[in-house]
């Protein structure tokens, strides 16, 4: 049976591909939000589902952060790497460079934003809910536009793209992860992602809370925090660390971890990214 997989869409997006680069054979469904993306493995409509999660540029994509932490109890069970090339484009024979907003989806403009500052200074970059969605938005507009989206969008809604690589560093990297209704087992290579919060806040809480980690040598990858939502000055710390949650020594720490925060939550364990495989 062929795997139906979620992504933030429409076609011609980031995500369709790193959906493509993960599982070339699934059938994928596009749904034009992240948490449409999520509720479509929890109410039975496909199988998995593949969100954006981290940007080497721009950092977390915080609408994953945010469902992760209270909205889904999907696991995460793999991840994919993408390089991200942007491209600049606009309606055909529409004059090029003579526009006066250009449209894409927040961390796309982010991730271009000293571009667009010292290039065209005068457009507005104005938010879209996807990169194809940008497009359709730009040959839809009343005013001149533009739109920074992949090679693939300007294929698949007829745009002329006039730059290309216009993100603002080369190395530009989106990481996706896939979500699921259970966790990867063990491969010898793994990470393992969580977030915890306190209740009250005390001198050494965080210091203690990562020392459980420290003290069995064990490597994290990640950290940051969220605000809980609740009241000012309270966060969620969301942590990747190397290691399965069955490796003894990890579950040894997550236990230990436990027993310091008011809340845990293990979004799952997964491999570690390998291109080659």
């Amino acid at each position: 049976m062929v795997k139906r997989l979620s992504y933030l869409g429409p076609a011609g997006t980031y995500s369709e591909a790193a959906a493509v680069l993960y599982d070339s054979g699934a059938e994928l469904v596009p749904f034009p939000t992240i948490p449409a993306v999520c509720r479509a493995v929890s109410d039975g409509i496909v199988d998995e589902c593949i969100v954006p999660i981290e940007n080497s540029i721009e950092g977390s994509v915080v609408y994953t952060l945010d469902f992760l932490i209270s909205e889904t109890d999907l696991s995460i069970f793999h991840e994919v790497v993408l390089p991200i090339q942007h491209c600049l484009m606009v309606r055909p024979g529409s004059g090029t460079e003579d526009f006066k907003v250009v449209f894409s989806h927040p961390q796309s403009l982010a991730q271009c934003r000293r571009y667009l500052e010292e290039q065209f200074p005068s457009a507005e970059p104005v938010a879209s809910l996807s990169n194809s969605a940008a497009v359709t938005d730009m040959l839809e507009s009343k005013v001149t536009a533009a739109a920074i989206a992949p090679q693939r969008a300007a294929e698949l809604y007829g745009a002329e793209v006039i730059r290309s690589g216009i993100q603002d560093v080369t190395n530009n990297v989106t990481r996706f992860v896939l979500l699921g209704c259970k966790d990867h087992s063990p491969t010898g290579n793994d990470k393992t992602s969580f977030c915890f919060t306190f209740t009250k806040d005390a001198p050494g809480s965080l210091y203690n809370a990562l020392g459980v980690f420290a003290s069995r040598n064990i490597n994290l990858a990640k950290i940051e925090s969220r605000p809980t939502k609740e009241s000012l000055g309270q966060y969620n710390f969301l942590v990747d660390c190397e290691g399965h949650r069955e490796n003894e020594l990890v579950r040894e720490a997550l236990e230990a971890l436990s027993a310091q925060v008011s809340g845990l939550k293990v979004f799952g364990s997964y491999p570690c990214w390998n291109p080659g495989t």
